[in-house]
């Protein structure tokens, strides 16, 4: 599972990295919580031969995937994340994978490791080497009975690898950037195409620092989240869960 992600390249670095023409100013993200827009970029019209402009298209999409087909957002759960072993089977999930494939920026994510004693502790995984990563995403366009229009998101998880399985048995999938031309590719590239790109990051590629639970509280915005703590558990439990705090207060894009 992935709850909670920061962003904090600049604009600049995050446009270069994707290969994006241009993209808005924005502030450092620490916290980024469910049902709070993300930045989401996605395969546009192919520029015309010889051209040198990038034919991705940044998005700026709610983060809680909502089917086409939903007519009741009050009785659909808030999907933030989709199983990228089962999404191209789920009634939910299958045509975005086929046409809407996306990818999204991070600079890390955070994740809870729970003990037998019911006492959490929070960690901000980042990549060892510092930069900016990206998240296989997929979006999806929603419509209530009133005709009002929003994109809708979620981030597709895989397995976790050995840096991360003893804190939690989920990860987001990263796309490497080599691939990124493949994933995005919804016109030839069918799921069955990309599948080997679902899988857990590679060995030592992240590294998981304990913090302090002001993570938890979505008010809580600050760089202090990321501050090193010294960890209050001595035993790992995988099987156990700690959901951070659902937040009550967002941004007001949605």
């Amino acid at each position: 599972m992935c709850g909670r992600f920061s962003l904090l390249g600049t604009p600049e670095e995050i446009a270069a990295y994707l290969a994006l023409m241009e993209l808005e100013d924005f502030p450092p993200r620490f916290n980024i919580a469910p049902t709070q827009p993300i930045l989401m970029v996605i395969s546009g019209e192919t520029p015309p031969p010889g051209s040198n402009r990038s034919d991705r298209k940044a998005l700026l999409v709610r983060w809680g995937f909502i089917p086409g087909w939903v007519k009741n957002t009050a009785d659909y759960p808030l999907m933030i994340n989709a199983r990228s072993e089962t999404a191209i089977e789920k009634a939910s999930f299958k045509t975005a994978m086929r046409h809407r494939r996306a990818l999204i920026p991070a600079s890390g994510f955070y994740e809870w490791r729970r003990s037998g004693d019911k006492k959490s502790q929070a960690y901000w995984i980042r990549p060892r080497n510092g930069g900016i990563i990206a998240f296989a995403g997929l979006y999806e366009p929603w419509a209530n009975a009133e005709g009002s229009e929003m994109d809708t998101g979620a981030i597709l998880t895989t397995r976790a690898n050995d840096d991360i399985r003893h804190i939690h048995d989920r990860m987001p999938v990263i796309i490497e950037q080599k691939d990124f031309a493949r994933w995005l590719d919804c016109k030839t590239q069918e799921p069955r195409h990309v599948s080997d790109l679902l899988k857990p990051a590679q060995a030592d590629f992240f590294e998981a620092i304990p913090v302090s639970d002001k993570v938890n509280k979505v008010a809580n915005t600050g760089p202090d989240i990321q501050e090193r703590v010294l960890e209050n558990l001595s035993e790992p439990k995988k099987s156990a869960r700690n959901k951070p705090e659902e937040p009550d207060t967002q941004m007001k894009l949605f």
